[in-house]
């Protein structure tokens, strides 16, 4: 097997994992055992199968979003107005991950040019932040993340709806306010509690102590509302009624935003250890969603295409595919030695330097292109070696570009986020990743909707060593995020695959293994976003607990990694295009970690 960056041919005692049937199945028998780390956990794993379609199909993390994705292009809607739709119920059926309090990614296909376009609708810093925002008395932050995403210090001004707006204005299709029926059905009627939610709602203590929160999600008894209860929000129902009717000035304008702004500012609303925040009616009428160049990278002949700053994500998928670009992985097996120590090192280098050089490009001078051209790759390519593991990757050097201090104290990037799909019956594709930061955001419940957490995206230490660090907060800028939704097309410009995925920090792994077993490996759609997870960010390589990659654990150290078993809580949602001929057919994939569903007809 030839090893392209190195020009050598290794010949190694290969460990191969078992097949992927057996992966999973070893996988859902270890689920009952994996214990939900904070701030949003994994539930039961259940093995999915493929799901087929020939006119469009729409995928998320719960199946009553999925069914109004499909419900909106029954109705001849687009892919953007399906992915509204979907997101608007996830709100009330998956409420600690996104929603209209929060931000998000949106990367769009269109068919008819055969263009990429991105939409950056990232939540910013309020006018009056500090960057000693997170600091005690002492200059020391928090001792724990729980310490500071509760509250409304930890809230950023939303993004979502001004970007779905946007978007909308641009490639929707139905009138704006048929997008928030299915949402308003449900809000208004009720629907039924996922298991997953029910166990986030039990695990959450601090949601108690935020009365509008423990109102919704508890009973008068202070018991946690249980898998399979109806609950109804006529809060949200009235609030998307007003969106509805009056477009996204209805949110950042009005009695909605007072209503958020007065949560935000009032000392008794913050729970015992949270603090007031400084979001003002200003920051939220001034607040503008943001269309930005995608970034793209050849990998084996197609083009991948994803976000750039202020998300990490499209950059880091970038250079790790340009990377691996350089080896030869079709020949190896999913989950095999080879195969997962290439795939790590090449996310250390990518780490690295998005940890020296990436944060909002509106404050930074982000080298993008430099960062993801073909002979910058080609030397981090060869850095790898094929017989020991790195002890620590060091960010690359881009001619007299030496970036800026390393967010080595960066706070926790929280992986509760979630990701929906969407093709339509004109060829045309959307892949949003959607977040409120943390499981339940903030706390902070209003007008029936949850305000995000995204504070605690920044660097809590606004210097190192006296050197400002990137990522520091800065009135109006964008917390440095590693949400990737991706497309990917042919040389012809065709579309080939969508695919996301909620995790935090590590949504690029995530993202990465399933484009390598879609591409490579020529996985289809399920079984690439069902491979066992491997994560390293420059540092330990972590192992998909109750799957059979930890049989690697031996190997791995032998060549130098350091290894951690950890549950691995992705989210990942696809669809695929296959052609035969004249006949097209989409290949959709949902993530057996998560309750999601992708339906199409």
């Amino acid at each position: 097997m030839t090893f392209g960056a190195a020009g050598a041919r290794a010949s190694w005692c290969r460990v191969r994992c078992a097949l992927l049937a057996a992966a999973l199945a070893l996988w859902a028998a270890g689920a009952a055992a994996q214990q939900p780390p904070e701030p949003e956990g994994p539930s039961r794993v259940t093995p999915k199968r493929a799901s087929v379609a020939t006119k469009y199909m729409a995928a998320a993390a719960n199946p009553l979003a999925a069914e109004a994705g499909r419900e909106i292009l029954r109705q001849g809607g687009s892919s953007v107005d399906a992915v509204i739709a979907m997101q608007l119920v996830l709100n009330l059926v998956e409420p600690q991950s996104s929603g209209i309090g929060g931000g998000a990614y949106l990367v769009q296909y269109d068919a008819s040019r055969k263009a990429i376009a991105t939409y950056d609708g990232r939540e910013t810093a309020p006018a009056e932040a500090t960057a000693d925002l997170f600091l005690d008395a002492n200059g020391q932050p928090p001792s724990s993340y729980n310490d500071a995403r509760a509250g409304g210090r930890a809230v950023a001004t939303p993004g979502l709806l001004r970007m779905l707006e946007m978007a909308h204005r641009d490639y929707g299709r139905l009138p704006w306010g048929r997008l928030f029926e299915p949402a308003m059905r449900l809000a208004e009627s009720g629907f039924v509690i996922s298991p997953r939610l029910a166990s986030l709602i039990a695990a959450e203590p601090q949601l108690r102590e935020f009365p509008a929160a423990a109102a919704y999600f508890f009973h008068s008894d202070g018991t946690p509302r249980p898998a399979g209860e109806r609950l109804a929000n006529p809060q949200f129902y009235e609030t998307l009624r007003i969106i509805a009717n009056g477009g996204a000035d209805a949110f950042y304008r009005g009695q909605i935003a007072r209503d958020v702004v007065a949560a935000v500012n009032d000392p008794k609303a913050q729970g015992p250890a949270g603090h007031a925040g400084t979001l003002s009616a200003a920051d939220l009428v001034l607040y503008r969603a943001v269309k930005r160049d995608p970034v793209c990278v050849v990998y084996r002949g197609l083009h991948v295409c994803g976000m750039g700053p202020s998300s990490s994500g499209g950059i880091a998928v970038a250079q790790i595919l340009g990377i691996l670009d350089h080896y030869t992985l079709r020949d190896l097996s999913p989950g095999s030695l080879e195969a997962v120590h290439l795939i790590s090192e090449a996310s250390s280098l990518a780490y690295a330097d998005r940890a020296r050089y990436v944060a909002d490009s509106d404050f930074l001078s982000v080298p993008v292109k430099g960062l993801v051209g073909t002979a910058y790759l080609q030397r981090r390519a060869a850095v790898i070696s094929l017989t020991h593991a790195m002890a620590h990757a060091e960010p690359g050097r881009l001619g007299t570009q030496t970036g800026g201090l390393p967010d080595v104290d960066a706070s926790r990037e929280a992986p509760s986020t979630s990701h929906v799909t969407a093709v339509d019956a004109a060829g045309n594709a959307t892949a949003m990743t959607t977040t409120i930061e943390g499981a339940f955001g903030s706390r902070l419940f209003v007008r029936g909707f949850l305000l995000n957490n995204e504070m605690t995206d920044f660097s809590w230490r606004p210097a190192i060593n006296g050197v400002p660090a990137i990522n520091r907060i800065e009135p109006g800028k964008r917390p440095r995020s590693s949400m990737a939704p991706t497309i990917v097309t042919d040389r012809e410009g065709r579309l080939v695959l969508t695919v996301g995925s909620p995790g935090g920090p590590r949504i690029i792994p995530y993202v990465v293994q399933a484009l390598i077993g879609a591409i490579d490996w020529r996985l289809n759609m399920q079984e690439a976003v069902s491979l066992p997870h491997f994560v390293d960010m420059n540092g330990p390589v972590e192992l998909e607990q109750g799957t059979s990659i930890t049989e690697l654990t031996a190997a791995l150290k032998a060549l130098g990694h350091e290894v951690l078993i950890e549950p691995e809580t992705s989210g990942l949602q696809g669809i695929m295009v296959e052609r035969r001929g004249n006949k097209v057919r989409y290949v959709g994939g949902a993530d057996p970690r998560r309750e999601g569903e992708a339906l199409g007809d």
